[in-house]
């Protein structure tokens, strides 16, 4: 790939994006549904390009640029910083603590539950699918394609032919589950009146509802903190925002060449951008004092756009068609993991903007990042719930647990060890339910309607302004 290619890929990319705009400003399907022009612009990229119509000449590098642009976006969320507020530590720890037993209980039963049904029914039904087989749901709805990529391979090293080409397909699924899936259950949450930050259409206002802000309406989206004279504040704030990106991949790679730690990148980004944010001081005498944070705001929504785009736009879809049976068996068990695990386990561990944090974790638990933050971006534009800065945060917890699933996993199971490693994660599953009742993170019976704003209140119900910014743009 040359730099010319990258131009070429994010010119067909802007293309897309703005006509979808044009179109979701006039179209009234495409208002009603709260579709993105990105998500949109997405669906036209993947139709017109090398994937099905092949009339867009992108490149072969498409599906890749999702990853690179994640870790800008957690960039911008960390160099804005994070603080817990001080009459409100309790309720911060809390809500993090939830939503960390909340992601991994998902991650567990997403990987243990459709191995015991592909042992206990598919191989019945189809003798020649071995023990492995299940696992392939997870390495694609949970891990995407990179992961199916990867857990696809050692399978076959194993003898386990074509688990490469099965384990896309299921990544592949569990997008379209994610995104379709996604959308629907958004409806059925705003006529319920369990989304905080959008309510149903007909209250929406027209800015909103066209994506079209009048000129009485307009808000300003920075200030020039920086004379143009020596530096044009827009190239201050991007470097800002750069430095931890760069550092986050040179420091990622020389962790994973030096002790063979795999960590997600977006992860060290952040926290290398939380560094920055301490380095630089907030106050008078720190540099943070020329750091415009809704300048910062902007350009990590601005790359949200393009990730969702391109996360979109790189499926393949000519997988899907491929081992009809078995495969739809194993992904009909994982669509009803995935609605369980949003409608039942997301109200009944996470309190405060229960359905955004849950919605969130459905995208990202059916296959790629961005489908999750295309689905919060719907219903939480300016993530008001912290649902994002809380992933940063707690994010490295689940690690540990998904490289012993991708490394160990296709050995256990095809070695004859496959209940013993259905019973790690049945075990850890157990786990995080009495970890949450035992701290008193389980809201089962809490009315799903009317649960509060997770950045609404402190303690004493004085209004806390959140230091997490927004990724997001209004739709």
């Amino acid at each position: 790939m040359t730099l010319y290619t990258l131009l070429v890929d994010f010119t067909l990319a802007s293309i897309l994006i703005l006509l979808s705009m044009l179109a979701r400003s006039k179209i009234k399907f495409l208002q009603k549904n709260f579709i993105p022009a990105s998500l949109l612009a997405g669906f036209l990229g993947l139709a017109l390009g090398p994937g099905f119509l092949n009339i867009l000449p992108f490149s072969g590098e498409i599906g890749s640029y999702a990853g690179v642009i994640i870790i800008f976006v957690f960039a911008s969320v960390g160099i804005n910083g994070f603080s817990f507020s001080p009459g409100n530590m309790k309720k911060d720890l809390n809500r993090m603590g939830a939503y960390a037993s909340y992601k991994i209980l998902i991650m567990c039963v997403i990987i243990f539950i459709p191995i015991v049904f592909s042992i206990l029914v598919i191989s019945k039904w189809v003798p020649e699918i071995n023990y492995g087989f299940g696992l392939l749901l997870a390495t694609g709805f949970y891990g995407g394609h990179g992961t199916a990529a990867a857990v696809g391979s050692t399978f076959e090293s194993l003898g386990f032919t074509n688990a490469t080409d099965l384990a896309m397909t299921s990544a592949t699924v569990g997008i379209l589950v994610g995104i379709f899936g996604g959308l629907i259950f958004i409806k059925m949450a705003t006529k319920k009146g369990y989304t905080q930050y959008v309510k149903d259409f007909s209250q929406i206002s027209e800015d909103m509802r066209t994506g079209l802000v009048k000129p009485e309406n307009r808000p300003s989206i920075g200030k020039g903190t920086i004379s143009p004279i020596a530096l044009d504040p827009i190239a201050f704030h991007l470097g800002l925002l750069l430095i931890p990106s760069g550092l986050g991949y040179l420091l990622n790679t020389y962790i994973a060449d030096t002790w063979g730690l795999d960590f997600p990148t977006f992860t060290i980004a952040f926290i290398v951008a939380l560094v920055m944010y301490a380095l630089l001081g907030k106050g008078q005498k720190g540099v943070y004092k020329y750091v415009d944070e809704e300048v910062v705001n902007r350009l990590g929504s601005s790359a949200t756009d393009y990730l969702v785009f391109f996360g979109v736009a790189s499926i393949k879809l000519p997988i899907v068609l491929e081992y009809a049976l078995p495969l739809g068996l194993l992904m009909l068990s994982g669509l009803i993991i995935v609605i369980l695990i949003l409608w039942v386990a997301g109200p009944a561990m996470n309190y405060e903007s229960w359905f955004e944090r849950s919605i969130f974790v459905y995208g990202y638990a059916t296959g790629v990042f961005a489908i999750g933050l295309t689905l919060l971006r719907i219903v939480d534009p300016r993530n008001k719930s912290k649902t994002i800065t809380d992933t940063a945060i707690v994010g490295p917890l689940n690690t540990p647990i998904e490289l012993f699933a991708w490394s160990a996993g296709p050995a256990m199971l095809l070695g004859g060890q496959h209940w013993a490693f259905v019973g790690i994660f049945a075990v850890i599953s157990i786990l995080c339910i009495v970890i949450s009742i035992k701290f008193k993170w389980w809201y089962w019976k809490i009315p799903l309607a009317g649960r509060p704003d997770a950045s609404a209140l402190d303690s004493d119900g004085v209004s806390v302004k959140s230091n997490t910014q927004s990724i997001h743009r209004s739709s």
